[in-house]
């Protein structure tokens, strides 16, 4: 890459046989501003104001799907003839007793030492797309391969003729993934899921399927809860590599949401009994679940509140009318000042994060207890299955709404290219609040007040103009690959030519992680051909932002992905080059 100032930039003609669908929509989006939300049903038109669009509230009532949607696939006050709740043996025992309900999967087995194994799992999976009928198809996609080869399963479950990407999008309901036990020592979460795949293949939550396909994904580390143990073979943790992609089972799971697009997305797991709160402050959490939707910059903002009110807002109530205590994810540290309570990161790099860039709903829960081992199980794994099913019941109740909302947020997210600004970085907000918990030798509450750092309103700390797009050396093969891996679109420039770009300067004394800071440089820059360019006009514009700002957490850069500051530019005009689509 050469620079020249931007007074000397020279231009050129496209010719239009090779002219790239990148300029099309380019001259396209540059005639608006905007993109208006459709009316929502029951509702007037969007209100406007100077300079932006806005869609109706979102906390209209919920249209009436009458029985065909159960909440919980088996109702809690009619108990299975042999379930008999155990007498609870201590007053901590006595806050979490077992449900009515009994679940029933091989690792919930009476008298069982061990959880469901990898075999059976896949054994069970292959029985209830055998058993599906009627109406229902059923099928066990393995997706992917663990690093130790074991095979990466999901249940597709839809009333489409087929259960392939095409038939699912041509059903027209969305569809939903549910994905468990990214940690291998979080087994819950895998047997929550076998139950929920069993109720939706042969169960009363067959019914919802009218209205939206389910892919479920009980184990994703398979590797790790063989050894029960919380990382990959390889050491990284599953839940924070899915924006790097290091891992085949992070490669895989990116591919599967590629290519389904479902609309909503739940990551199960467990969060630990025993830790600092009970170190520093002598007490238990006492919450059977914890959750917190998306939380990074440049989360699509109605997407963002429908997490909120069309989903939170109803597991809630759920967990409650099943008598089960629910909190928002936080895990306690150590920090200045004290003891305090943390929630999810900011970083666009779990789960959570990366696919709420992904323009979906996303949603992170945990039940109670990856630390108790098999005590109180099955009230976790009730937890569990309460709370995903009121997703379920909630995409089915919002489906018209969801696609509405998402059809706005790609093409609202697209016409921003050039224009206005991204976060590039940005910090919870610390607040004071008040966290009930348990005296383990009473059973009783104890409340504490604590600093909360909350994730729930994030405070951009780094902004930068939106560029048109970035551009990116031949060298940056490995980065082209994971951001396609993830849906993006990248184009290759087919001819040498010049574009006016904002070049990327460290200061002195920083350095390559965290700590880097930077400076910008206004200058045209030749670019060869055989390099890339990664247009901002499209819907998944802001995951590329996280991706490639090279002081984002997580940043490409960062891993070394990207070798240099000299192979990645911002371009700031819509760039006169010559694209090839790449294959």
């Amino acid at each position: 890459m050469t620079t020249t100032p931007p007074t000397a930039r020279r231009t050129r003609l496209l010719r239009p046989a090779r002219l790239s669908l990148l300029t099309l929509a380019s001259v396209l989006l540059a005639a608006c501003s905007s993109t208006p939300l459709p009316p929502w049903p029951g509702q007037p038109p969007a209100r406007s104001v100077p300079g932006r669009v806005v869609p109706p509230p979102l906390s209209q009532p919920a249209p009436d799907v009458g029985a065909q949607v159960t909440v919980t696939p088996i109702d809690p006050a009619t108990p299975l003839p042999d379930a008999v709740a155990p007498q609870p043996a201590s007053p901590l025992d006595a806050r979490f007793p077992a449900p009515t309900v009994r679940y029933d999967t091989p690792g919930l087995a009476d008298g069982r030492g061990a959880f469901t194994t990898n075999a059976e799992l896949q054994q069970w999976l292959r029985q209830l797309a055998a058993e599906s009928r009627g109406v229902n198809r059923s099928q066990v996609l393995e997706y992917g391969r663990s690093q130790r080869g074991q095979p990466l399963l999901a249940l597709v479950l839809t009333r489409a003729p087929g259960t392939d990407v095409a038939a699912l999008e041509a059903s027209g309901r969305p569809t939903v993934l549910l994905m468990g036990q990214q940690h291998g020592d979080e087994p819950a979460s895998a047997e929550a899921l076998l139950v929920i795949a069993r109720e939706l293949a042969t169960g009363p939550l067959q019914k919802m399927l009218d209205g939206i396909n389910v892919i479920v994904v009980p184990r994703t580390n398979p590797d790790g809860a063989e050894a029960g143990q919380p990382l990959t073979v390889s050491g990284i943790d599953l839940d924070h590599d899915h924006l790097l992609l290091r891992t085949p089972e992070a490669q895989s799971l990116a591919l599967l949401v590629r290519n389904y697009r479902p609309i909503a997305l739940l990551d199960a797991h467990e969060y630990p009994v025993r830790g600092l709160l009970a170190e520093r402050a002598g007490v238990l959490p006492r919450a059977d679940l914890l959750a917190q939707p998306a939380s990074t910059a440049n989360l699509p903002e109605f997407m963002t509140r429908a997490a909120m009110e069309w989903y939170h807002q109803p597991m809630v109530q759920a967990l409650q009318q099943a008598g089960l205590t629910q909190d928002w994810y936080f895990r306690p540290v150590e920090a200045e000042g004290g003891l305090h309570l943390a929630m999810g990161g900011t970083g666009a790099d779990s789960a959570r994060n990366v696919n709420g860039l992904k323009n979906a709903v996303s949603l992170r829960i945990d039940s109670r207890g990856s630390d108790l081992d098999r005590q109180q199980l099955q009230r976790r794994v009730h937890a569990q299955v309460t709370a995903i099913a009121s997703m379920l019941r909630s995409t089915v109740e919002r489906a018209s709404n969801l696609e509405e909302v998402r059809s706005y947020e790609a093409r609202e997210i697209a016409s921003q290219a050039c224009r206005g600004e991204l976060v590039v970085r940005a910090q919870g907000t610390p607040l004071q609040r008040e966290l009930l918990a348990i005296d383990p030798q009473t059973g009783a509450d104890r409340p504490l007040h604590l600093q909360w750092d909350s994730t729930l309103q994030l405070r951009p700390t780094l902004r930068r103009a939106r560029p048109c797009g970035y551009w990116l050396s031949a060298s940056a093969g490995d980065a082209v690959q994971r951001l396609r891996w993830m849906g993006l679109q990248v184009l290759r420039v087919a001819e040498p030519g010049s574009v006016l770009s904002d070049l990327y300067e460290q200061q002195p004394g920083s350095d390559r992680g965290e700590g880097l800071r930077l400076t910008t440089r206004r200058a045209a820059i030749d670019v060869p051909e055989g390099s890339y360019y990664v247009p901002m006009n499209q819907p998944l514009a802001n995951l590329a932002a996280a991706a490639l700002e090279p002081d984002t957490r997580g940043s490409y850069y960062a891993h070394q992905l990207i070798g240099g500051l000299q192979d990645t530019a911002r371009v700031m005009v819509n760039p006169p080059l010559v694209f090839e689509e790449m294959d």
